[in-house]
């Protein structure tokens, strides 16, 4: 498992190449480009609220009459989740979700019934038919791949409905992860872990971000490897992914209106990695994340007024064997299966 220094050093090289004419343009002091909207902003009451400019509109050009070449970034909103899909790598760019207590069913209103509550049982694995079928992510490309489907927005994420949870199971909201060690194991712990934020902050946003980390090799040069599957081969596969954490809740008793905001980035190696490493050291600056990525995740303005995440609660995963639960009958009572 790399460890948290070279996970640094990989995601400055790619930060580096993306914003490598920075110190031209600051020397020739031109004016700097309207920066694209952030996905989380702050609005004017100082509340962290998703932005609805999502989608940028393709400036017009007679080069273009005949139509726009792309890339297209499908920006799909559904029950529990907004995420845009990647065309060219057949998974999903990023997905955001806003999780609370009621969204994952825990407030005393949500308890109250359970009326159209999800159930894991009955949503199986589906091709996304509202994507072109030539871009579209197939159940045969994973079919002996060697990889797990593993799903960006976790099913036990979205349990206020089953049409909720079923939109989880969307090819276009999996990519392809390591199974045993990774998807089934510590990203199962992550994904916990965001949850059980809502148990200390009123408001959750959570990002979840493939990502393509160059490592260097003996000859000194930085690269990029990676594998792709699928018949014919079309799904490429992350080398690392991330989760981005913005969370809220009321600055103190007497200021409920002035919220305190905190957030963090984690990026983590698509490989196994064991139970016992700290969630601490997988820790990574947000903006050295959207540099990676190519994304504004949150405004200047939002970042500056955060405190980092670990500061104000503890990053902490809890070791669950879920899969060996599910094997195991007589363990099904002290550990169950996220649903």
């Amino acid at each position: 498992m790399p460890n948290a220094s070279f996970l640094h050093v990989a995601c400055f090289a790619v930060g580096a190449v993306v914003g490598g004419g920075v110190a031209t343009v600051v020397s020739a002091r031109k004016p700097n480009p309207t920066p694209p909207p952030a996905i989380i902003d702050l609005d004017q009451k100082g509340d962290a609220k998703i932005s609805t400019a999502l989608a940028t509109v393709p400036t017009l050009s007679a080069v273009l009459k005949y139509g726009h070449p792309g890339p297209v970034p499908d920006l799909l909103v559904r029950k529990a989740y907004t995420a845009a899909y990647d065309r060219r790598l057949r998974h999903p760019a990023w997905t955001a979700e806003h999780l609370t207590l009621a969204s994952l069913g825990k407030s005393a209103v949500a308890s109250a019934s359970d009326e159209g509550v999800g159930d894991r049982t009955r949503s199986t694995f589906t091709e996304d038919d509202s994507l072109p079928t030539v871009f579209r992510a197939k159940l045969q490309d994973y079919f002996k791949s060697g990889y797990d489907r593993g799903h960006m927005v976790p099913a036990a994420d979205a349990k206020t409905s089953q049409e909720a949870m079923d939109e989880t199971f969307l090819l276009s909201n999996i990519a392809p992860q390591v199974g045993v060690g990774f998807n089934r194991h510590y990203w199962a712990y992550v994904e916990d872990w965001c949850r059980r934020l809502t148990k200390s902050f009123s408001d959750v946003y959570v990002f979840t971000i493939p990502l393509y980390l160059p490592h260097k090799d003996p000859d000194g040069r930085w690269r990029v490897n990676y594998e792709v599957i699928g018949s014919p081969p079309n799904i490429a596969v992350p080398t690392h992914f991330a989760k981005v954490i913005l969370a809220s809740r009321p600055s103190s008793p007497s200021t409920p209106d002035i919220p305190e905001i905190s957030t963090g980035a984690f990026v983590l190696p698509n490989a196994i990695i064991p139970d016992e490493a700290p969630l601490e050291s997988f820790v990574m600056p947000v903006d050295t994340v959207e540099r990676a990525a190519g994304l504004t995740l949150f405004s200047d303005g939002l970042k500056h007024a955060s405190k980092h995440i670990c500061k104000s609660t503890k990053c902490e995963v809890i070791v669950r064997r879920f899969d060996e639960a599910q094997k195991r009958p007589e363990m099904r009572r002290a550990v169950s299966a996220p649903r």
